[in-house]
């Protein structure tokens, strides 16, 4: 799909949809429902699943949401970015098929099937981490499904075409491009510029490990959870 056939919006989110449903199709034996893909600039996330988050007003139907975050497709590799994609399909996946933990947690039936697809749970992102908990990254297994599913999509004209030009503050920018793609604007200069910290936002959103009620405030703040069975649990940061 060419840049100059198709507008914007159309071309950005036609290529997320396509990975989803190459995914799908790989890795899912195309059982996932379809959902609403959007763009969001969730700090400190690539991404997050959310379940039965839009409703239809005409046919009173349900979707899920998938959030990818855009701020950071211009300063890691294609491979992240789609790591994080079916990520959140297996949250979708045990959603739908399996048993949630608790809101944020990331439990043994979520990680089993990570692991299943392709894709490695850790903690630290690397080998040797914790394979469940509240904060999860993941790495691809050599030879796995999911690489061999990368494999056959990106043997496509497969591509992910727009990006942040902003990505978040102190964001390490790396050559992400390919050798027809060097970020350059035309004039020798790089397409990405980083946010200056001044421009961050002054809320935070704090979740209670304990129920998943969440609240926002300035950074720092200090919250006991009231709930009746959380005992003044405190709330922690909000990772997705």
């Amino acid at each position: 799909m060419g840049a100059q056939l198709l507008d914007p919006t159309t071309q950005a989110y036609a290529e997320l949809q396509a990975a989803y449903v190459h995914y799908n199709n790989a890795l899912f034996d195309g059982k996932l429902p379809h959902c609403l893909i959007t763009m969001q600039r969730e700090k400190r996330t690539y991404g997050y699943f959310s379940s039965r988050r839009f409703g239809n007003k005409h046919d009173k139907t349900m979707t899920d949401e998938i959030a990818m975050n855009p701020s950071y497709f211009g300063v890691v590799p294609l491979l992240e970015i789609l790591q994080t994609l079916v990520h959140e399909m297996a949250h979708a996946w045990q959603f739908h098929f399996g048993e949630p933990g608790r809101r944020g947690y990331h439990n043994k039936e979520w990680a089993d099937k990570m692991e299943a697809i392709g894709l490695m749970p850790s903690d630290t992102g690397k080998p040797g981490g914790k394979k469940t908990g509240e904060k999860m990254a993941d790495y691809a297994i050599d030879g796995g499904p999911f690489m061999q599913a990368t494999e056959a999509l990106l043997g496509t004209d497969f591509r992910i075409s727009w990006f942040d030009r902003h990505p978040p503050a102190g964001t390490e920018v790396a050559a992400i491009f390919g050798e027809a793609d060097s970020g350059d604007d035309g004039e020798g200069g790089s397409m990405i510029e980083p946010m200056a910290p001044g421009n961050r936002s002054n809320r935070e959103k704090y979740r209670c490990p304990n129920c998943g009620a969440q609240a926002w405030g300035k950074p720092g703040l200090k919250l006991l959870c009231g709930g009746d069975e959380c005992n003044g649990e405190p709330f922690e940061l909000a990772t997705n």
